[in-house]
This record gives structure tokens, C-alpha cells and sequence, in this order.
């Protein structure tokens, strides 16, 4: 199931558990040791797997740790981006355009005065 704004919390909650599930299973690991292994209770695993909305977030956050999984959560809520404006502040101005290559130019003959020669 793709998880949508349209979804109910329950619904949400079941499809995250069994998510959960699948990865534990993937990974060939019974829920005691998972549950060891993240240091919660079997019961708490048990909960996540079947969506009970009783289970702490801090429960649903070791769970996934243990399951090397965490980094994912992290497109849940992105960090906030700076504005265009704030960009500027940080940044100064960039650069538009790449400057054409400069030839030296020899540098001309000691300018005197007519009278001087």
C-alpha cells in the first residue's frame, strides 16, 4: 500500500508495521532479537509489526535503528531550505559567466614629454 494523506492513522500505522516486518524478515531476524538488539520488548516489536497505536516514537526509532533503516525517515520531514533570498545573504553574489582568457599585453614604452628627447 503507498501511503497517502488519503489514508486513516490506523491504516498508516498497519502498513509501517508491516513494513517493519518485512525488512526483520529479510534480514532473517525473529522478533526477540530485534527486540534485544534495539533494546525495546518483544511485546513493543509485536506492536510495530501489527500497528498498535499504543507504541511509543522513541519504541518505532530503536526498532529502526536496529534495523539500519533510520536514514529513510529522514525524507519524512526534510530539512527546511533557505530562501532565495537567504541563499544570497549566505552565498554573496554568484557568478554568472566564465571570464574570457586575458592575453598580456606588453606593457608600452616609458611615455616622455616632446621636449624631453
Amino acid at each position: 500500500m503507498k501511503i497517502t494523506k488519503q489514508a486513516t492513522d490506523e491504516a498508516i500505522l498497519r502498513e509501517l508495521g508491516a513494513r517493519l516486518a518485512r525488512v526483520r524478515l529479510d534480514r532473517n531476524l525473529t522478533q526477540a532479537r530485534l527486540a534485544q538488539q534495539a533494546g525495546v520488548s518483544k511485546r513493543t516489536v509485536e506492536r510495530l509489526e501489527s500497528g498498535g497505536a499504543a507504541t511509543q516514537l522513541s519504541g518505532f526509532i530503536r526498532v529502526c535503528r536496529a534495523l539500519d533503516v533510520i536514514e529513510r525517515y529522514d525524507l519524512l520531514v526534510p530539512e527546511p531550505v533557505p530562501s532565495p533570498v537567504e541563499q544570497l545573504k549566505l552565498h554573496g553574489r554568484r557568478r554568472r559567466r566564465a571570464s574570457a582568457g586575458r592575453v598580456a599585453k606588453a606593457s608600452p614604452a616609458k611615455w616622455q614629454w616632446g621636449d624631453e628627447r
